[in-house]
């Protein structure tokens, strides 16, 4: 059903208005009948390998399609030789390369001298991220357009297509039509495919639970190694970083539902209730502590209780950066004083020769005195007094900047 329904044209092709438009860049290109190098990159079922063939037919290229999963140095030498000889004879190549990241980096300098010169036209395609799976010398000769997945809008004239062209409508009700979109998780392909089963069952009209029996369902796009684990977990950080408790624990559970390694997610997690909460809540490092542990004793499922837990505890709570800042002002700070010692009067003097030189000299046990604050310098000597930590007006550092405002004074009495 899916080949019978791919479209003919590019104005056919739903969902990518944002590219084939008259005034979007594969527009304008078909109507200037000039065609540049493009790297089509988006999820699967989006009509990338249709948008490549329709290319070759508007600009009277000669379709050459490959599979980086399938192919080698020898097809590729293949494809080299017969666009040379096309060119030889006044016609150009479009070469279509299907999941061009399969190609090591050496495979793809291979070809940067026949898209130089103008042996083929290059368009590749890919579900990963091009800037971390393409080499720099490929990607500076080759356009990168971005497709979208199909969003409800576009799956849904996908299956008014697969209707006309069966000559009935699918055994849905309304609701279990709208399941099945959400079953397709914007692939199109996929969709056709489940459509096309429909179209072979007899009964009543399946609502959403009785779908789900009878058509399986698209596992979520993850994988822990590429760009979805990287832009999921940033997802989940920032949406913990705005106190959005409910968006964190969507994508929480999307990177479960993925496979993600739930030790990870608590490494990171753990990381965050010191990066962004801090003293605001000291309680959070300890929330983050204990849920690591519990999962590491009950395992899933039962342990991810814990982490949900976790980022509803980390998701509400007060925020602060200030131990963050603290630390990269100190670490700044060491850097540029270099080996400065510390002044004398902290030194220990375990030997007759250390006391005779001074060390420990001066030196007042903070217990001994009135206030239990002897405000002495505890910085070396030359270096001026400065203020890492500024804690934040939120939470418990409310409190600590209380405590530090009273060491300040006592500090400054003492001048």
């Amino acid at each position: 059903m899916a080949e019978r329904l791919r479209p003919a044209t590019l104005s056919e092709v739903v969902g990518q208005d944002h590219l084939i438009a008259p005034d979007a860049p594969l527009g304008r290109m078909l109507a200037d009948h000039s065609l540049s190098s493009i790297i089509l990159w988006g999820p699967p079922g989006t009509g990338k390998t249709t948008i490549a063939r329709l290319l070759a037919e508007g600009t009277d290229l000669a379709f050459e399609p490959l599979s980086a999963v399938f192919s080698g140095v020898a097809d590729l030498s293949k494809v080299f030789d017969a666009a040379r000889q096309r060119r030889a004879m006044g016609q150009g190549t479009l070469l279509f390369v299907d999941e061009i990241h399969r190609f090591n980096r050496a495979q793809q300098d291979g070809f940067l001298p026949f898209v130089e010169d103008g042996t083929v036209v290059l368009v590749g395609a890919t579900t990963e991220n091009p800037s971390f799976e393409l080499n720099g010398a490929l990607l500076s000769r080759a356009q990168v357009l971005v497709l979208r997945r199909l969003d409800d809008a576009a799956l849904d004239m996908l299956l008014q297509r697969a209707e006309a062209l069966m000559g009935k409508p699918l055994p849905l009700t309304g609701d279990g039509r709208s399941a099945l979109k959400a079953m397709a998780d914007g692939d199109g392909l996929y969709m056709l495919g489940m459509a096309e089963q429909l179209f072979h069952y007899k009964g009543d009209p399946l609502d959403a639970k009785a779908l789900a029996g009878v058509v399986q369902k698209r596992a979520p796009l993850y994988d822990k190694a590429q760009e979805s684990h990287y832009n999921l977990i940033s997802a989940l950080h920032k949406s913990l970083r705005g106190s959005d408790t409910d968006a964190a624990l969507y994508w929480m559970a999307r990177m479960l539902e993925g496979g993600e390694d739930p030790l990870y997610l608590l490494r990171r997690l753990a990381r965050f209730a010191v990066e962004d909460i801090g003293l605001a809540d000291p309680n959070a490092l300890t929330q983050a502590i204990a849920a690591w542990e519990l999962y590491t004793r009950l395992g899933s499922p039962e342990g991810e209780l814990g982490i949900a837990q976790l980022v509803i505890y980390l998701g509400s709570a007060p925020k602060s950066n200030a131990a963050y800042k603290a630390l990269s002002a100190a670490k700044k700070a060491a850097r540029e004083t270099g080996s400065l010692m510390p002044p004398m009067h902290i030194l220990n003097a375990p030997t007759r020769m250390m006391k005779d030189l001074g060390y420990g000299d001066g030196y007042q046990y903070d217990h001994d005195t009135e206030n239990g604050f002897s405000g002495q310098n505890y910085f070396p000597d030359g270096m001026k007094r400065q203020e890492f930590y500024q804690p934040v007006d939120r939470g418990f550092e409310r409190d600590i900047r209380k405590r530090l405002d009273y060491w300040n004074r006592l500090r400054n009495a003492d001048k």
